[in-house]
């Protein structure tokens, strides 16, 4: 099929379209470019901009997305041919009841490219209407990187991109209030917010900005800690693509497969409400002062229980979540995990109706028939997830416990084997199992490489704090469950 997805092809069937798809009105091609997204991947473009879509074709947010291609993987060649349009595919269960439905996004106006367009990108800081900037940079994405400038071209860091668009929209509106940004990371880090905050206001110093703009920053920029929960796996499988472009009549290289669930939980005020005002279309949006219950939830029990269970799953030959789910004792592992463990030591006070609750809902969602999770995805930057997911909860166990989690031990000893680098090929590292290689797309990598080369010393590892930011050995009984198990 060569007939591709774009404005033009929309224009020409969109009557045809319309029976089968939920398509923009061709007025959405004028709306005035609101959102700066720093990120292209399928959960901003599966859940955030799911949203902002919906709400334009309520005629209510009224505004556009550019986005912003940080890394040098691949390029933004889709996007434009595609004119930013791409097609969702919404699917799984619902209080019950099987749920399908197909959309075409056309909240995207734009697509550039940080390392050949950034001049077009600093530009974007003179539209008046631009009030929100999103990013998913991954967890590794919110680091203070020191001697990063605004003046390089781009900048390496994706904090010091953002320093250098906000001091671009100083300049050119001598900082008036009502230029301030809403500024929303979506990066599963506890805090992100606040943490992207604190290095963008520490890498203004360090390029020495005037005492004018940082008093505009802090005065008239809110940095909003956010959580995002739906499960968007990556591209579908080519059998889903193929028998979708079929259905439509074009071809789409942007597709996005998501499960029926979303919940995106912004810390913000009034104002931020108001800006973000397509949060009206979608009880999935909730913005209030504390969003400590939804993150904590999510990130243990979900992000936390994946972080688990997918090396060990992996090992043992399953390759999808729901393939997981579908065996009957691994689900059972996975179940005692969660709700036997997990949900036992989350770091923060939340009745045990409403842990049970959301946990049988989760496990409800792992087994969503309709999404090929990929379990190698969840494995992507393995350690710093397992760091920020699942450390304080084992810290806690100990605390209400004073004992080793027993399937923790189990999961986390997966880990610690999934991480073991068989050969490296061009600085990809790659481990093994059952006679096939794999990638270990984390940037401990090469750590654990020379640390399984070395005759993999278990105490060295577990007490290694720039890795955990805790002594794990002096944990009583963890050392010798992991190894138990290892």
């Amino acid at each position: 099929m060569n007939i591709k997805l774009n404005k033009s092809h929309l224009a020409s069937n969109s009557v045809n379209l319309g029976k089968q798809l939920d398509i923009p009105n061709s007025t959405v091609f004028d709306l005035p470019e609101k959102v700066l997204q720093f990120g292209t991947g399928v959960l901003l473009r599966g859940l955030c901009d799911y949203f902002i879509d919906k709400a334009n074709k309520q005629g209510i947010f009224n505004g556009r997305v550019v986005v912003v291609k940080s890394t040098d993987k691949g390029g933004a060649d889709d996007f434009n041919d595609q004119d930013g349009l791409f097609t969702h595919a919404v699917k799984g269960i619902e209080n019950g009841e099987a749920i399908e439905e197909y959309i075409l996004n056309a909240s995207i106006s734009r697509t550039l490219s940080a390392r050949s367009q950034w001049h077009e990108i600093l530009h974007c800081a003179k539209n008046p209407e631009m009030q929100i900037i999103l990013s998913n940079t991954t967890e590794v994405g919110i680091t203070l990187l020191e001697g990063d400038k605004i003046t390089n071209n781009p900048p390496t860091s994706f904090p010091v991109k953002l320093l250098a668009f906000l001091y671009e929209r100083w300049k050119e509106f001598k900082g008036s209030a009502e230029s301030g940004m809403v500024i929303i990371p979506t990066e599963l880090i506890v805090g992100n917010g606040d943490i992207l905050k604190d290095i963008v206001f520490k890498q203004a110093q360090n390029n020495a900005l005037e005492p004018e703009f940082i008093e505009w920053l802090s005065k008239h920029n809110q940095f909003c800690n956010s959580l995002v929960d739906r499960i968007v796996p990556g591209k579908p499988d080519k059998e889903v693509v193929a028998e979708l472009q079929k259905k439509f009549g074009y071809e789409d290289n942007l597709m996005v497969l998501s499960e029926v669930y979303r919940l995106w939980a912004i810390q913000g005020d009034e104002h931020v409400r108001k800006i973000l005002s397509f949060a009206k279309v979608d009880s999935g949006v909730v913005i209030e002062r504390d969003i400590e219950i939804y993150r904590e939830l999510k990130l243990r029990m979900l992000n936390g229980t994946h972080s688990l269970q997918c090396g060990m799953a992996y090992l043992l030959g399953f390759r999808t979540v729901k393939d997981v789910m579908a065996n009957s004792y691994l689900s059972r592992i996975i179940t005692n995990l969660m709700l036997g463990e997990v949900s036992l030591a989350i770091p923060y006070k939340i009745d045990a109706k409403i842990r049970d609750r959301f946990g049988r809902m989760v496990l409800d969602r792992f087994r969503n028939p309709f999404l090929n999770h990929k379990l190698l995805d969840i494995t992507v930057q393995y350690t710093a997830k397992m760091k920020m997911r699942n450390i304080p909860i084992l810290v806690q166990y100990y605390k209400e416990f004073g004992k080793a989690p027993e399937l923790f031990a189990m999961g986390f000893a997966a880990y610690l084997q999934f991480m073991h680098g068989e050969k490296e090929v061009n600085g990809i590292y790659y481990g093994e199992s059952n006679g096939e290689y794999y990638p270990i797309n984390c940037n401990f990598a090469p750590y654990f490489y020379e640390a399984w080369q070395d005759g993999f010393d278990l105490e060295k590892i577990l007490s290694n704090i720039s890795l955990w930011g805790e002594d794990l050995t002096k944990l009583d009984g963890f050392t010798e469950a992991v190894r138990k198990y290892l």
